[in-house]
This record gives structure tokens, C-alpha cells and sequence, in this order.
């Protein structure tokens, strides 16, 4: 199991390196340590419009929300065994070669993974709060509290995820009634007077009041999650002949409109029939935006003059963009070279099919809309969130090209993303927040989007071989 472990660990770092150079890579967590240590800087200042408490309320759902980002790779068993590692973490398949079992595997990859992510984002965060006490006011005991704490809330993200994948490959009907179970138990508790909603958060709970009962109930809420998802996850699917319809003539059919129509259909029935598109939509857009929500509803109690669901749209419009991730991660870009086709034809295809899925942004605005009862503002609304989300893929396609999954480790791409995209999503809220009718301008960012997305077709046509 140790040998295991470090080799993982080794691969998943020589994979990276590879792909962006051993410094650019070590330089990641340095960036994302700075990036806090200047935030954690500004606190003193935040703390005389947030509240304590509604500030780390929100640090530690960040964290959570970070432990369901990294988790929500998705689904389990046959496709992660096959389109996940791939043949780029080759150890995974050593279940093949050696006498190494599924389950003995996945466990040392949860433990890798755990360690690996931490190492990447959740330590580097804790230094840059650390480096910055001296001036920030806060204590060396409190960091250490906030450390442990914020930890917890990155695993919980972590755990939860890993066990909803893990039911989801068993069977959606057994992810729907426990994700039911869920709900209604949460209901009944919630009717309870004698029950504090605060346990459903245990980290956070834990940051408020540090006690050793509350310390093994987060303890609990994330052990449980990960002993279940390693227990009951498998790869064995019986073997048995299907008839399956020809659903591409007809698909393909009707996108002939589209220059790429052929392969947009590829595209969408890959992520249909491989789950990714049912997985992906609960896992990597419908779980972290309900997160989001709840902190934007925390804030918004704080600030009252912060329009939630104009928020809420926007940051809505940079998860739906992480949508071009997925007709990018579940394909074999290798497999093209055997085409006539160059990259530019394949950027474009993709590009056609996130366009195609942009609906979900849609309807999660409507939600919002529905939940805030803000019925005047869903126009300008769902306005910024389409713009936002096509000029953050552009932006996406630009710096990544047909590989955003992983070139997002490269400390360039992270910095040039948040550059580009950041003060242009703060930029819309900020005016937005003055007068709604501002959002309707964020359709401006279609022209510099339109633009990106030509410009990279020219960049990325040179680079195919690197990558193949």
C-alpha cells in the first residue's frame, strides 16, 4: 500500500511536470499562497463590513466547495478505470497486471488524492493566512484552529462527493433515494427546536466552538463517506449483449446546420451514453452552484444591498464555462489524428457543443430566480451569465486549447485566467449593483470572446503534435 502511495504520488507530479514544466508546476501553490496572503492582508477592512462569524462561514464553505470541485471527477467504476486514468496514470490499471485488487487501488487513490490536493491548495492557503498575522490581527492559535478546520471542510467536500459517485455508478435510482433519505431527514431535524442547523456543517461548527465531541463528529462525517465509496465501488460490470439503436444518423441529421454537426453529435452522445453528461451536471455544476447559493445567501444578509441573483448569475456564468471541460475530458483527442480534421476543426466542434449545453446555465439562473424571488432581474440575469460563461470559455479555450482539465495546474494559465476574468466579473456585479439594466452590457464581452476563439485556432494549430 505504501509503495503504491508514493508511486502515485510521483505519478501524478511527473505527469504534471511534463505537461507544464517542473517550476511552472512547483510554482502553483506558491501563487495560490501569495493570492491569500494578500487577501488575508485586506481583513481588517473586511471585518468592519462582514462579521466574523459570516466570514468564516464563508471561508469554510469555500473549502468545501473546493473538496467537491476536486472530487467531482464524476463517475466511478467503468468510466473512471477507462476515460480518467486513461493511459496517463497507468498504475490504475495495474489492477490487470498485478495482484493488486479495484478496491485495494481506489483506496490508495483516495489517500493520494487527499494528500496531493492538500499539499496543492489547502496548505499553501493556511501559509499565506500565516505569513500575514503580523498585520491581519490574527492569532497563531486561531490559524492553527482554522487550519485543522479548514481541512475538515475540504475533506467533507471530498468524502461527500466520492460516495454520491460512488451510489451514482451502482445505480441512479439508489443516488436519487439516498440523496432523498437525505433531504428528508435534514427536513425532519430542521423541524426539530432542540436541533443547531450549524451541525450540518461540522467543520464550521467546529471552528465556532472547539470541543472534542464536535472534533470526532467531523471526524465521523468524513471517515463514513470514504469507507462507503471504497467499499462499495467496482469496476465488475456484467458482460451482456446490447442491442443499441443508431441515435447518430438522426442526431447528426438534425445539426447538418452546423459546420461541425458530425462531431457535435459524437460529442453528445459520448457524454450521454458514457453518464458524463447526467454525472458532470450533478457533481461538477448542480452541487457546487446549490453551495454557492447558500453562501451568497449568508452574505446577502450582511449586505443587503447586494442584488443576489445578478451574484449569484454571474458566478453561475464562470461554472458553466468549466462546461467546455467536458467534451474535452471524456474524448481521446489522439484519436482525431486519423482524420482528415485539424485543430481547429476539432476547437470549433467543441465550442458548438458547450454552446449546445448552455441551457444549464440557464435553467440554474432560473432556479435562482425562482429561490430569490427576484422575477424582475431574471432578464438581465441570464444576460451576464451567457456572456460570462462564453467569454470565460473563450478565454478557457485560448489559454488551454483542447486540454483544459489538466493545463490548469500551470501557474500561467491560473494567473492569466484570473486576470482576465476576474476584474471583468467584478466589473459587471459592481455596476450591476448600481442599476440592472448595467447587466445588459455584459453582452459586450461576446466581440473580445469571438475574438480569442479565432485567435485560437491560429495558436493552437501549431501545438497538436506537442500533444499527441
Amino acid at each position: 500500500m505504501r509503495e503504491l502511495f508514493w508511486a502515485m504520488m510521483k505519478e501524478e507530479w511527473r505527469l504534471h511536470a511534463t505537461m507544464f514544466g517542473s517550476i511552472s508546476f512547483a510554482l502553483f501553490p506558491v501563487l495560490i499562497g501569495a493570492i491569500t496572503f494578500m487577501g488575508s492582508l485586506m481583513l481588517p477592512l473586511i471585518g468592519d463590513i462582514i462579521p466574523g462569524q459570516t466570514l468564516s462561514f464563508l471561508v469554510h464553505a469555500q473549502f468545501l466547495l473546493l473538496g467537491v470541485m476536486v472530487g467531482g471527477f464524476g463517475l466511478l467504476g467503468q468510466e473512471v478505470m477507462n476515460r480518467r486514468f486513461g493511459q496517463a496514470s497507468l498504475l490504475a490499471y495495474s489492477s490487470r497486471t498485478l495482484p493488486l485488487s479495484d478496491r485495494t487501488i481506489f483506496a490508495v487513490f483516495v489517500v493520494k488524492d487527499t494528500v496531493y490536493y492538500v499539499i496543492l491548495w489547502v496548505l499553501p492557503v493556511i501559509a499565506g493566512i500565516t505569513l500575514a498575522a503580523p498585520w491581519s490581527g490574527l492569532s497563531l492559535p486561531f490559524i492553527g484552529t482554522l487550519a485543522l478546520t479548514l481541512t475538515l471542510s475540504f475533506l467533507t467536500g471530498l468524502a461527500a462527493v466520492f460516495l454520491l459517485s460512488t451510489l451514482y455508478a451502482r445505480s441512479m435510482l439508489l443516488l436519487a433515494g439516498v440523496l432523498a433519505g437525505g433531504v428528508l431527514l435534514s427536513t425532519l431535524l430542521l423541524a426539530a427546536t432542540t436541533f443547531d442547523p450549524v451541525l450540518f456543517f461540522p467543520p464550521y461548527a467546529l471552528s465556532r466552538s472547539f470541543t472534542l465531541p464536535l472534533l470526532l463528529y467531523s471526524l465521523t462525517v468524513i471517515a463514513v463517506p470514504f469507507a462507503l465509496a471504497i467499499l462499495f465501488m467496482t469496476t465488475e460490470f456484467p458482460g451482456r449483449e446490447k442491442h443499441i439503436p443508431d441515435r447518430f444518423s438522426p442526431l447528426a441529421g438534425r445539426l447538418r446546420r452546423l459546420h461541425s454537426g458530425p462531431m457535435v453529435a459524437k460529442d453528445l452522445l459520448d457524454l450521454r451514453r458514457s453518464g458524463g453528461l447526467i454525472g458532470q451536471t450533478l457533481f461538477s455544476f448542480a452541487l457546487p452552484l446549490a453551495l454557492i447559493w447558500v453562501t451568497l445567501v449568508v452574505l446577502a444578509r450582511v449586505l443587503p444591498d447586494a442584488r443576489l441573483l445578478i451574484t449569484f448569475a454571474g458566478v453561475a456564468g464562470i461554472i458553466g464555462a468549466t462546461i467546455y471541460t467536458w467534451v474535452t475530458e471524456f474524448d481521446a483527442i489522439a484519436s482525431y489524428t486519423f482524420l482528415p480534421l485539424g485543430t481547429r476543426d476539432l476547437i470549433r466542434s467543441k465550442v458548438t457543443t458547450f454552446l449546445l449545453l448552455q441551457p444549464l446555465t440557464l435553467l440554474a439562473v432560473l432556479a435562482g430566480a425562482i429561490a430569490s424571488g427576484e422575477y424582475g432581474s431574471l432578464l438581465p440575469a441570464v444576460v451576464l451569465a451567457l456572456s460570462v460563461s462564453v467569454y470565460a470559455a473563450s478565454v478557457m479555450v485560448w489559454l488551454t486549447g483542447l486540454w483544459p482539465a489538466v493545463m490548469v495546474y500551470d501557474v500561467r494559465v491560473l494567473a492569466a485566467s484570473m486576470i482576465l476574468i476576474g476584474p471583468v466579473l467584478l466589473g459587471l456585479i459592481g455596476l450591476a449593483s448600481i442599476s440592472v439594466l448595467y447587466a445588459f452590457g455584459s453582452a459586450l464581452l461576446l466581440v473580445p470572446a469571438y475574438l480569442l476563439l479565432r485567435w485560437s485556432y491560429r495558436r493552437w494549430e501549431t501545438w497538436e503534435k506537442a500533444f499527441y
